[in-house]
């Protein structure tokens, strides 16, 4: 009982201090959820064709209502069948790498968690690749095989990082990263076996968002179910942040909580990856600047990260697409150059 007391002075505390009310938290997502709609606007309008953001606006009610849009088809086409397609599909990956990150950073109560750390992202990447030479004429093959192989991971992940005490928050991202060491090496002898698909699988590996669009009403389902999984247990995560034996004293069904958010997050993962290849970086920096500017309250910080993880990568890809153009950069490219350096400055703070 005295134990209960005390973690709950301690939980309280904090939250207290940072004041997350329902009105600030449904003041600041739609603060973030304005901020979506004029980036994604400005993304659309963007590139070796340039429209206006009315006539964006105007193919996306036109596709909304099924009228017939006063332009030109060509207009339409691009807008309506490319960059519109492409601007969900960076929301969604957006969306999904960023709550990820924000459920394995709860669960092992470290900021430098991340799916592309752990190697969760690079055993999406073994399962979507093998699918990619051996089972391509399998519809939903990318994408099954691809969570599986997140879940693959995850399960490596847990058997090395326990030890007879428990899984220690350091011990597991030494795990991730043996762990993604390890899964690389399948890769490299999967692109060996890759034949004439090896240009596909290594735009897998490289980050690319031009891909097949048809898939994405299937992830938008895989990836809004595992995010609003992930934000029902928030409560549950501010706890275990504290402690597993404080939460356990609260009434936290610690076990469940950290299964259920461990497939979540691989789920989430999956379906991203799937459509994307893997994009390192965004579930590392994403979830941390909300916490640095937000407080850690994981009500916040997931829901935000969603939101902030979406207008990231609609910006980096917006980049990828036009700092070269009329080529494009890999999306991952993008991300790499700056998540590495905030990598390396989250690892000297907390060192």
């Amino acid at each position: 009982m005295t134990m209960a007391v005390t973690a709950l002075k301690t939980v309280r505390r904090p939250l207290a201090r940072e004041r997350l009310t329902p009105f600030r938290l449904a003041v600041t997502l739609m603060v973030l959820l304005v901020l979506l709609v004029v980036v994604a606007a400005i993304s659309m309008s963007v590139g070796p064709e340039h429209f206006s953001v009315v006539t964006i606006l105007k193919v996306m009610g036109a596709e909304l209502t099924g009228r017939a849009a006063e332009l030109a088809s060509e207009q339409r086409t691009i807008i309506a069948e490319i960059r519109l397609p492409r601007a969900l599909t960076a929301i969604m990956v957006g969306a999904a790498l960023s709550v990820a990150g924000a459920a394995y950073q709860a669960l092992l109560r470290n900021p430098l968690a991340d799916a592309s750390v752990l190697g969760v992202s690079t055993g999406s990447a073994v399962g979507a690749i093998a699918a990619i030479i051996f089972a391509q004429s399998i519809p939903i093959g990318r994408p099954v095989a691809a969570f599986l192989g997140a879940v693959a991971a995850i399960a490596i992940l847990h058997v090395l990082g326990q030890t007879r005490q428990g899984g220690g928050s350091e011990r597991l991202i030494l795990a991730g990263i043996i762990t993604n060491a390890f899964l690389s090496s399948i890769v490299i002898f999967l692109l060996s076996k890759a034949g004439s698909r090896l240009q596909g699988a290594f735009s897998w590996l490289m980050g690319d968002l031009s891909g097949e669009f048809q898939q994405l009403p299937l992830t938008a389902v895989f990836i809004g179910a595992g995010i609003a999984v992930i934000y029902v247990n928030a409560r549950s995560l501010n706890l275990l942040m504290i402690g597993e034996e404080e939460a356990l004293a609260l009434g936290v069904d610690v076990r469940r909580v950290k299964v259920t958010v461990f497939l979540a997050a691989s789920l989430i993962t999956g379906a991203a990856v799937a459509v994307s290849g893997v994009i390192g970086f965004v579930g590392l920096i994403v979830p941390h600047a909300i916490r640095l500017t937000g407080g850690s309250d994981n009500r916040l910080v997931i829901s935000a990260s969603a939101l902030v993880g979406a207008v990231f990568l609609l910006l980096a890809d917006t980049v990828a697409r036009t700092v070269i153009a009329p080529s494009e950069l890999y999306i991952g490219v993008v991300t790499s150059l700056v998540g590495a350096p905030i990598f390396v400055f989250l690892l000297r703070r907390t060192s």
